[in-house]
């Protein structure tokens, strides 16, 4: 799996967000409450939706799967003129990634087993502190076996 190389142009994002660890995971509770407000958002850019996880400095250097981090499911935007009530804007700033087409269940890891183990340390680059999320398109369906997404992972060269 060989990811593409991209210059991310700043994004305008609105959503909901939770803070979450990998062990006591509530990426279905988020997304659960924001879907069916999707319609509120009418400002929206695509029809993408974009599930961003925000982690503190040092997560993936000091990994351990209890420590927590932001969750947030979110659409971009044109504006931030009309945010519906309990939802948040967030300001995804420019900058470079790496992003691998998936295909495959939601809930399987190693994918990212892959990214982070196999191809991070092989490659010229390594993670940037800034947020990873996940392209949520067309072709997506939660925990379908040939459900597709696109992964983005902040890089900076070695």
């Amino acid at each position: 799996m060989i990811p593409r190389i991209v210059k991310l142009e700043e994004k305008m994002l609105i959503g909901q967000n939770i803070k979450m660890s990998l062990i006591e995971n509530k990426t279905g509770f988020l997304w659960g409450q924001f879907s069916p407000r999707l319609k509120e958002i009418l400002n929206r850019a695509s029809e993408d939706k974009i599930s961003m996880q925000v982690y503190p400095p040092m997560y993936h250097k000091q990994f351990h799967p209890n420590k927590e981090f932001e969750k947030w499911a979110t659409v971009e935007v044109h504006d931030f003129k009309n945010i519906p009530d309990g939802m948040k804007s967030f300001i995804l700033k420019e900058g470079l990634y790496a992003v691998f087409q998936y295909k495959g269940l939601s809930s399987d890891s190693k994918v990212f087993e892959y990214i982070f183990s196999e191809w991070m340390p092989k490659s010229m680059f390594e993670i940037d502190d800034r947020p990873h999320f996940e392209v949520l398109g067309k072709k997506y369906r939660n925990n379908v076996k040939d459900s597709e997404e696109e992964i983005w992972i902040p890089i900076i060269e070695k």
